[in-house]
């Protein structure tokens, strides 16, 4: 079976219908961060190489764009840091010669203190960094970084990119309860990101199940509480909410485990992603777990649906 690497397009808090493009391999990150939903981290480099063929890439993308319905964004981000892909300026700009769509990508944000980093982002149209702290000690029990990685590189990496990008810039801040929500943590990270100078600030929380189950979650009130902190450019994330977009294959067991792969999701997530009644999902995610391709967890009092590592992952 040919490999697939785009998913979607899937509802995103923030990118509308985003069609995933997934350029490494699963779970290759120079992060291995408590609260990612993909689970620990098992090759954790900051070497950049061609990791998947750029070619196949852009001929499935073009394939998506051609046959699917509402697409927003073409988003790289998946199964690992999109970054690490040496070639992504290059699938940047020869995306740009057959579709106006706007390109997102999101990242950790630990490889912009590199120029080829920096230069391979400059055609996108918004890059989605994150930073969680600019304590050292914080963001080490949090991103459990690199050994090469510091918070000082990565923040002066964020700030010099800014520099040289004319795209826009949605910094993400995921907060973890009792880890980095102190008055000490917000306050020394806001007179960073005044430096840094996104366009958005975006508040996120550990809403999908988490790597690590001490991983906690901010209640609503607490989250709204740090917006109006950090001021007016600054959003709490919410629930994407709006018409349901249309799948892009006919084979939808297979879709749909693309899907898992790359997130867990809940029952809704994937109805509302493909555009299909609930009831109809529930059939497919029945014969996915009769195979044992998937498996069910209940995290915050929700059921998410996630891949079984083991079997076909890279």
């Amino acid at each position: 079976m040919k490999d697939i690497y785009i998913y979607g397009p899937v509802r995103s808090r923030r990118l509308g219908y985003s069609l995933g493009i997934d350029i490494v391999f699963h779970k290759v990150c120079s992060f291995d961060c408590i609260y990612c939903q993909l689970g620990r981290t098992t090759n954790k480099t900051i070497e950049r190489k061609v990791y998947i063929p750029p070619e196949e890439v852009l001929q499935q993308i073009e394939g998506v764009i051609k046959s699917s319905g509402r697409i927003d964004h073409l988003t790289f981000s998946g199964s690992g840091e999109p970054t690490l892909n040496s070639k992504i300026g290059y699938i940047i700009s020869e995306i740009k010669k057959f579709t106006k769509i706007p390109v997102a990508v999101i990242t950790n944000g630990s490889l912009l203190f590199m120029p080829d980093v920096q230069d391979d982002l400059i055609d996108a149209d918004v890059v989605l960094p994150t930073l969680c702290s600019v304590i050292e000690e914080t963001f080490q029990k949090i991103n459990r970084p690199h050994p090469s990685l510091t918070i000082e590189k990565i923040i002066h990496g964020q700030i010099e990119f800014r520099k040289k990008y004319k795209g826009k810039i949605w910094l993400e801040i995921m907060l973890v309860k009792g880890i980095n929500d102190s008055q000490i943590e917000l306050r020394t990270l806001k007179e960073v990101i005044k430096r840094i100078e996104p366009d958005r600030i975006h508040l996120n929380t550990v809403v999908r199940p988490p790597s690590e189950k001490f991983a906690s979650p901010l209640l609503h009130e607490e989250l709204d509480k740090i917006r109006k902190f950090f001021g007016k450019n600054c959003e709490v994330i919410v629930e994407f909410k709006e018409e349901r977009g249309r799948g892009y294959s006919t084979n939808k067991e297979a879709v749909i485990l693309n899907l898992i792969k790359r997130r867990p999701a809940t029952l809704t997530d994937i109805a509302n992603a493909l555009g299909l009644p609930q009831d109809e999902v529930i059939k497919y995610l029945g014969n996915l777990e009769k195979t044992k391709n998937i498996k069910s967890i209940v995290h915050s009092g929700q059921k998410y649906y996630q891949a079984v590592t083991n079997k076909g992952s890279k």
